[in-house]
């Protein structure tokens, strides 16, 4: 995991790829609690037998379950020190290009493709993350994720990022 000290290491993280983390197992015990959190019982989700005559050859993870999954293996890449606070602030794209088969192991890189100044102590950071499947060569899930960092010292600069969308 990579540790990054405070405001302008985070800057020099821009544009540079970190990862991949650990696999990470998606087993059909999962998939189900999913579906059970979140009232999505789709039968390519939860019923194998059925699944497995269905487009994927079996049952797939719920592409949100995968979305879910990146603030865990995000966790995993790097960890910001010097901050008070950070916050999920949202996704700007995400797009889900091969399913999950139950079974497989996932994995994250991640790139921090902007960081912009606001307020008197705080940056917006958007990461693409990329979800790799073990034995695909398409990723499933690329999302654009987010960020708000709030710092103990003020951040000098200021720039143009949308204060409070």
């Amino acid at each position: 995991m990579e540790t990054v000290h405070g405001l302008a290491e985070l800057e020099a993280t821009v544009g540079k790829e970190v990862g991949p983390t650990e696999w990470f197992p998606i087993d059909q015990a999962r998939v189900n609690g999913f579906a059970d959190d979140t009232e999505d019982h789709q039968w390519i989700h939860v019923d194998p037998e059925r699944a497995a005559a269905g487009p994927f050859g079996g049952p797939v993870a719920h592409g949100f379950l995968t979305l879910s999954l990146i603030p865990y293996l995000m966790g995993q890449l790097r960890r910001v020190e010097g901050v008070r606070m950070g916050v999920n602030y949202g996704l700007d794209r995400v797009r889900f290009p091969s399913p999950v088969p139950v079974g497989r192991r996932i994995r994250a890189r991640a790139t921090v493709t902007s960081l912009d100044k606001i307020g008197g102590d705080a940056v917006h950071m958007v990461t693409r993350v990329t979800i790799e499947v073990e034995g695909s060569d398409k990723p499933a899930c690329v999302a654009d994720t987010v960020s708000r960092y709030y710092f103990d010292s003020p951040v000098l600069e200021t720039s143009s990022a949308p204060a409070g969308e």
